[in-house]
């Protein structure tokens, strides 16, 4: 028989850590030897601490860089009309190969230059967050109400 990997000073400072909010990669290279993100992820479902936290990490741990709001000529093209102003970031939080399911895939830059990035920004409508679905979703301006309105048969 093998000795588990997890020994009780490994789950107390899995706890620890989880608790204060590390993510599981974080906790993986913390406790080292073996120990991967999904060793971690188990363990934490099988302990039952993945109820005892919320999905955000805590205030003051997120170190990526804050929106910034967009030019005004440029918001106000980008924008519904009926909607309030939305803020953009310069560059995205997230690469081709770290964005998630949930994060915007909106693309800033050329694909193949060493800046390109992606938006990253949680997910309002379809791939995109609010501000890129807006500008990428518009209705179509020839759809049948709007052609019987044009008629005035509406």
């Amino acid at each position: 028989m093998t000795a588990s990997a997890w020994t009780d000073d490994r789950i107390g400072r899995l706890k620890t850590l989880w608790l204060e909010g590390q993510t599981a990669e974080q906790i993986a290279r913390d406790l080292a030897n073996g120990i991967t993100r999904s060793a971690v992820l188990g363990k934490v479902h099988r302990i039952g601490l993945s109820a005892g936290r919320s999905g955000r990490p805590p205030k003051g741990s997120d170190a990526r860089p804050k929106p910034v709001g967009l030019s005004p000529a440029r918001s106000l093209a980008t924008r519904p009309i009926d909607a309030r102003p939305v803020v953009a970031a310069e560059h995205g939080l997230a690469t081709v190969l770290s964005v998630r399911r949930c994060q915007c895939r909106w693309p800033f830059g050329e694909p193949g230059a060493a800046d390109f990035s992606l938006c990253g920004q949680p997910v309002t409508r379809g791939a995109f967050c609010a501000l890129h679905a807006a500008v990428a979703y518009r209705p179509a301006a020839d759809t049948p109400r709007t052609l019987d309105r044009l008629a005035l048969l509406d």
